[in-house]
């Protein structure tokens, strides 16, 4: 039918056909093309997944979620855990014996699906070489590909774990440092007011009218113990830096042990029959056999270190000390029926500043130092230090030192450090003090008085120049070395110049290793540590002018 021939009606029915035909083809083309757009998006969804996969630095393990076998496995997994890609793929998660602890079996994995999402904070794994090493345990089930699958995260924490321990050793150190920090400030403001106490109070009551002869005696004596009391302080902090710096040093010299254990035993005796203790010895050698080549000054102060540890920690029972020959080392040992020691702290004592009880439950002298320079004098010569103990029932130290038996002599000396009364054989000395304390000058001048026909007094070095030039015929100078202006050191030096026999005993508070050697190399010819003991004194001066 010709188009003319067509109605109106029929025109427009077939022009509505037309137009909906054309409407079904544009949607078609329209859904064609959403689909290539949704297409692409997922081929890239796959790539970007497959490289973040590829890439993360962290261990991902894809595991099927109905049958638990492996899927799928990244590098950094592979390189954490050190097996190879072939050993992960198409094998079951409870066949890789690294996961046994959290998926044992079929079971247990079925569990962990049934929880869809499982965290454990700190694994434990073993790599193939080995090494166990501490992973962050994640897994999620979720659908990929129309199948559920399980993606197990796996982060290693092993530096995060290890810093962590250090930071809970460092606390704990940090809070048992203050905890010995808040003892020994405790401790020590104790042993220093103590003593002190004892030389200001008496020293008072010496000024007293009509004392008697008896009390007077009776204060000087306590006053006397107090000074050696803080002074065995000053002592002992001297000597642990001594050590802590390396300035110590080891003297070698032949040596009486049985000489040395007899005289520690009539020292400490009548303090501890004081207490109601027995007080034995015991010599394994004859005294003919008894000398050996050490340092004598350290095995006197280690031994008296343990008499006197012996004797502050116990009450009742007994002490002994004694040796054994053993080989080629001579093995020492103080025992003691005191309160014993922890087993947990028998390390701990021989530290610095640490005392068998550091509680406030007892009050016992000393600033904590004597076990630690004890050790250290110990390993120094040669041997080694260490406790057997039980609380409650006591303890036994022990050290061994090398033993060379040496044949006996008889020409050994014993010096004293009290200030017992020497007859002076020196008489008119021409003496020059140089010190710029005055409670120290006053000290020597009484001293002295007794030898001397004259005593003049400088206050510097430069001062005790100008003094040794206009007296030529100075006998004896006490050079006291920190000094104002010019020190002892560069004025005995200077005097050296146009002075070379007048005698120079140099003095100092410092005590330090090394002080003696400086003051001779200045030109002195002796060194004496303060405080100055009248008796030393003496034997120098009788020394040079007898």
């Amino acid at each position: 039918m010709n188009i003319l021939d067509k109605t109106k009606e029929e025109l427009i029915r077939e022009l509505r056909e037309l137009q909906q035909e054309n409407n079904s083809l544009k949607t078609l083309f329209n859904d064609i093309s959403r689909l290539k757009k949704t297409e692409m998006a997922l081929i890239a969804s796959e790539i970007r997944y497959r490289s973040l996969f590829e890439s993360a630095k962290d261990g991902i393990l894809i595991l099927d979620a109905e049958t638990g076998m492996i899927v799928d496995v990244n590098p950094f997994l592979i390189d954490l855990l050190g097996f190879s890609h072939d050993q992960f793929i198409e094998k079951f998660i409870w066949e890789i014996g690294i996961f046994k602890d959290i998926i044992a079996n079929h079971d247990k994995f079925l569990e962990l699906k049934k929880k869809e999402y499982v965290r454990y904070n700190d694994l434990p794994l073993e790599t193939k070489d080995g090494r166990i090493i501490h992973v962050e345990f994640v897994s999620n089930v979720y659908l990929a590909d129309n199948q559920n699958v399980i993606q197990c995260n796996i982060r290693d924490i092993s530096a995060r774990i290890e810093i962590e321990k250090e930071l809970i050793k460092a606390k704990v150190g940090a809070e048992e440092s203050d905890r010995l920090k808040s003892a020994f400030l405790a401790n020590m403001s104790h042993e220093i007011r103590t003593p002190m106490n004892g030389i200001l109070g008496f020293a008072g009551l010496l000024k007293e009218p009509n004392l008697s002869g008896e009390k007077q005696q009776k204060y000087i004596r306590i006053i006397e113990k107090s000074g050696a009391r803080m002074l065995n302080i000053i002592n002992d902090i001297i000597s642990i830096s001594k050590i802590e710096s390396g300035l110590m040093e080891v003297n070698i010299s032949e040596s009486n042990i049985n000489e040395q254990i007899e005289y520690i035993y009539t020292f400490f005796k009548p303090e501890i029959e004081g207490k109601g203790i027995q007080f034995i010895f015991k010599n394994h050698l004859p005294f003919s056999k008894a000398i050996i080549r050490t340092d004598r000054e350290k095995l006197f102060a280690i031994l008296t270190n343990l008499v006197k540890n012996a004797i502050k920690y116990s009450e009742k029972g007994t002490i002994e000390l004694g040796y054994d020959k053993k080989n080629e080392y001579l093995e020492f040992y103080v025992k003691d029926s005191g309160i014993g020691i922890d087993s947990h702290r028998q390390k701990a004592i021989f530290e610095r500043f640490v005392q068998a009880d550091i509680s406030d439950e007892h009050a016992y002298q000393g600033a904590g130092l004597g076990l630690s320079i004890s050790k250290a004098y110990v390993e120094m010569l040669g041997g080694k230090l260490w406790v057997e103990s039980k609380k409650g029932i006591g303890s036994t130290f022990y050290f061994t030192i090398p033993c060379t038996i040496e044949v006996m002599r008889s020409d050994g000396i014993t010096n004293s450090t009290t200030n017992d009364v020497m007859e002076p054989q020196v008489k008119h000395l021409k003496i020059l003090i140089v010190e710029d304390d005055d409670t120290s000058d006053l000290l020597i001048s009484i001293m002295l008085t007794e030898i001397s026909r004259e005593i003049l007094h400088a206050k510097n070095g430069l001062e005790a120049i100008e003094l040794c030039r206009n007296n030529p015929d100075m006998d004896l100078i006490l050079m006291d070395i920190k000094m104002p202006v010019i020190d002892g050191y560069e004025a005995t030096r200077q005097i050296r110049q146009f002075n070379k026999d007048v005698i120079v005993i140099a003095q100092s508070a410092y005590a330090l290793t090394g002080d003696r050697e400086k003051a001779i190399e200045a030109g002195c010819n002796e060194h004496l540590s303060k405080p100055v003991i009248k008796n030393e004194l003496m034997s120098l001066i009788q020394k040079y002018f007898s």
